[in-house]
């Protein structure tokens, strides 16, 4: 079979894509994204993956569509929570982006990199939606990539008073306190136990790879938000059943958080759906309610999905069009 034709594809780097869309402008592509997501406008099937023998680890395929801006495509991600370890990412892998009226691949573009950012700055949009314009007392769970561009993050939608940190390692938690200590933001208080982390605060972010509940429901104060990031699948939960039955449980997307949010079908089982508030962008568009009392506890629960990445990917692409970045290949 002979191809009569060829086209460009642009090869997009992680250090392009950082350069391209700063988390400052990622927030508001996110945020129209989920609005679409939760008009109709997006078809995102379950992500499938494989895990190979004996291992923690996942090859996980995540395709979808999205009418506006219009995109096609996929992620395909190895997920290798000790590649900390070796100096990697943990999180390594390609977002391809098709052109949809003809199919047309656009776009290979780094995953680590488009990740770490769409799933912060849907975090971020989550927490303008539903934590008080007065919080400011800001506790990450976790010191890893996530936890960094989280502090970014939510600093950019909300004043931030205080940060407190907690890690496995006080080591760690330490040279993160250093490391990524933000300009003109409060200095990072690097707490002994998850308790005294989220004592009082009323941002919570959990970003780590727990399997088993680390964070208590009874430890979060009346009227706080909590943003559950780190867990991604069915078998796995970052804070426990009593937490869940406080809150009102909000979500990116309904079909992926019925069949993957360990945290919500842990602790509701087959009464999950009646739980779920709403999705984000159904908070966002003003067809479901937020926040809606002054202590209510609200959650939101990110398991990340393809409309995210198409929506970062297909903003990156367009820049480096225009920018002239990115490598030039022919097909």
């Amino acid at each position: 079979m002979s191809h009569t034709t060829s086209t460009e594809l642009l090869v997009i780097s992680g250090a392009d894509v950082r350069r391209l869309l700063p988390m400052r402008d990622c927030i508001p592509v996110v945020e129209s994204a989920m609005r679409e997501v939760s008009r109709g406008g997006a078809q995102l099937p379950l992500r499938i993956g494989c895990i190979p023998p004996g291992t923690q680890n996942i090859m996980a395929v995540m395709p979808g569509y999205l009418d506006e801006p219009a995109s096609m495509g996929a992620k395909v991600i190895a997920v290798y929570p000790s590649n900390a370890q070796r100096g990697l990412s943990s999180h390594m892998g390609v977002v391809v982006l098709f052109e949809p009226r003809e199919g047309v691949p656009l776009a290979v573009i780094d995953a680590a990199a488009i990740t770490g950012l769409r799933t912060a700055a849907a975090t971020a949009v989550a927490t303008k939606a539903l934590a008080p314009e007065r919080s400011g007392d800001l506790t990450i769970i976790g010191t890893g990539e996530q936890a960094a561009a989280h502090l970014l993050s939510i600093s950019l939608v909300r004043n931030l008073r205080s940060i407190r940190l907690w890690g496995r390692s006080a080591d760690k938690a330490r040279a993160f306190a250093e490391r990524e200590a933000l300009p003109g933001q409060p200095r990072i208080e690097v707490c002994e136990s998850i308790r005294d982390a989220v004592a009082d605060a009323d941002i919570v972010c959990t970003t780590t790879g727990a399997r088993e509940p680390i964070v208590e429901g009874a430890w979060i104060a009346p009227g706080a938000h909590v943003n559950l990031v780190g867990a991604s699948s069915a078998a796995a939960r970052e804070v426990d059943n009593a937490l869940v039955l406080r809150s009102s449980f909000f979500v990116d997307y309904r079909g992926s958080a019925l069949a993957q949010a360990g945290e919500l079908l842990g602790a509701m089982g087959a009464n999950a759906a009646g739980h779920i508030r709403g999705e984000i962008g159904e908070v966002l568009n003003g067809s479901v309610p937020g926040r809606t009392a002054e202590d209510e506890i609200t959650v939101y629960k990110s398991l990340g999905i393809a409309a995210q990445d198409l929506a970062a990917a297909h903003a990156i692409y367009q820049r480096a069009r225009q920018s002239g970045a990115g490598v030039r290949a022919a097909l």
